[in-house]
């Protein structure tokens, strides 16, 4: 097993005990809930007559529902009213810190927690989202958890769970123009498969990584569990304490110089001991685009969809699912497929450094004629700077639309949904069969600055050609 490693601090500072079944009870830091995993969670705790164990170490915001064209309350949808109502309840019942929508600071769980310096260094945090792995970006141990888990932490912040082995991913050199972290990460996620990370807690090391900003390293973070890691982290460094300095709940003072070093401390340490090591070269990396129906299938801009014969014997069945929902054929090349929606967005890629990026390509072009295409902000913070710094000028008189913060069309459980088999160029996280909100609907991952080549052109380009 691993040693020495940040996981393996982290995981024995906050292990309370050893349970039978050999699992370890694990003390969690920082719990996130949202309106989605948390109801029922309530639920339980009322019939059980608890109370949530520490308020204050529990922090509520509301994402997945709310629309984020007229967030004028009541609801239209009915059922995403009484989602908000009900966390609005529970929060004021157990004293439960809740950024609501209005607040200024409501926005994606995931967007919201290390832009208000909640995530910090050597914390274990969890909640009831899948991408929980993005806080791993500042050397947290992140989980993504389920609703009973959500109650267990609520009545006594800890968690049962077994310890993971971990894998060593390390990418060296710089990137080339045109290619982000997003690239990377979709790259990593081909190379090593969507259930390559199983039993695993992703390491993100290498100058690659060490040359990115805290929100690029949150977005390849972000996506370790597509990967199927449980969790994947970057190494903390003046990186990321310069981002934290001055947030809200980031340390201050001596409090602060004394976090900085204890933040170091928990750096794997120089000799430390891997389950396993894979490195990559940066220079391999070009921009990348799904194909498929799993994140995995993804490939090179200038890259044809694979045929079954090149693939091995346990991808050629998900392949040929894969042929028949995107209504795509091996041997044609990625590039020029037709889009119909283009949505920049989600805890993946809705962050301010991703809206900039995104405007550069925007600025000065109009969006292809009969392409739906939009910007969603992943908070409120993240709205108001970007209007501040004039993007949302530029989206608009591109022909984008621009909209309040949320998770829209990632998931579709609120009103931004595809329409029958459209098409989607999409900055978010999953393209499962029906994740963006039809059951025909399809979905093409790339970075931010891929999707704005796509809604340029109609069809899925090379943003390097805009360059």
């Amino acid at each position: 097993m691993s040693k020495g490693t940040l996981f393996d601090k982290v995981w024995n500072l906050h292990t309370v005990g050893t349970l039978t079944s050999g699992q370890t009870q694990l003390f969690i830091g920082l719990h996130l809930i949202h309106e989605v995993t948390s109801p029922q969670a309530f639920a339980m705790l009322r019939e059980r007559e608890l109370k949530v164990l520490f308020p204050e170490r529990t922090v509520a915001t509301v994402d997945h529902i709310v629309p984020t064209e007229n967030q004028a309350r009541p609801f239209a949808d009915v059922l995403a009213e009484e989602m908000i109502v009900a966390l609005e309840d529970n929060c004021k019942a157990h004293d439960i810190r809740f950024y609501n929508v209005g607040s200024g600071r409501q926005g994606i769980v995931h967007v919201i927690a290390p832009e208000q310096g909640l995530t910090q260094p050597g914390m274990t945090i969890a909640c009831g989202d899948s991408h929980t792995s993005t806080h791993g970006a500042f050397g947290a141990i992140a989980f993504g958890i389920g609703t009973s888990q959500v109650r267990d932490i609520l009545a006594s912040q800890t968690l049962a769970l077994s310890k993971l082995k971990v894998r060593k991913i390390e990418v060296n050199g710089t990137l080339n123009p045109g290619v982000y972290a997003k690239d990377v990460v979709l790259h990593l996620i081909r190379k090593l498969g969507v259930n390559g990370g199983v039993g695993y807690a992703y390491e993100y090391a290498g100058s690659t990584f060490e040359q990115m900003s805290m929100e690029e390293r949150m977005t390849v973070c972000n996506m370790a569990i597509e990967g199927g890691a449980r969790c994947g982290y970057i190494n903390p460094d003046q990186v990321t304490f310069d981002y934290l300095k001055g947030r809200e709940f980031a340390p201050k003072g001596e409090e602060w110089d004394k976090a900085v070093e204890w933040w170091t401390s928990i750096r794997s340490d120089a000799d430390a001991e891997y389950d396993d090591v894979v490195v990559f070269d940066a220079a391999d990396i070009q921009p990348t685009v799904t194909w498929g129906i799993t994140p995995g299938q993804g490939i090179g801009i200038n890259e044809t969809i694979p045929k079954p014969e090149e693939l091995s014997d346990s991808d050629r069945a998900i392949a040929q699912e894969a042929y028949r929902y995107m209504k795509l054929n091996p041997g044609d090349k990625i590039a020029g497929t037709k889009v119909d929606v283009c949505f920049v967005g989600s805890c993946t890629n809705g962050r301010i450094s991703d809206l900039r990026e995104a405007a550069k390509f925007a600025k000065g072009r109009q969006v292809a004629s009969g392409i739906k295409a939009f910007i969603v902000p992943g908070s409120e913070d993240v709205k108001k700077q970007a209007e501040a710094e004039g993007l949302d000028k530029v989206f608009l008189e591109a022909g984008f639309e621009w909209r309040e913060s949320g998770c829209s069309m990632c998931l579709a459980m609120n009103p931004d949904k595809l329409q029958g088999s459209q098409i989607s160029a999409s900055s978010s996280n999953r393209n499962f069969k029906g994740r963006q909100g039809s059951s025909e609907g399809r979905t093409l991952l790339m970075s931010p600055a891929m999707v704005v080549a796509a809604a340029i052109n109609g069809v899925v380009s090379d943003v390097r050609d805009l360059l």
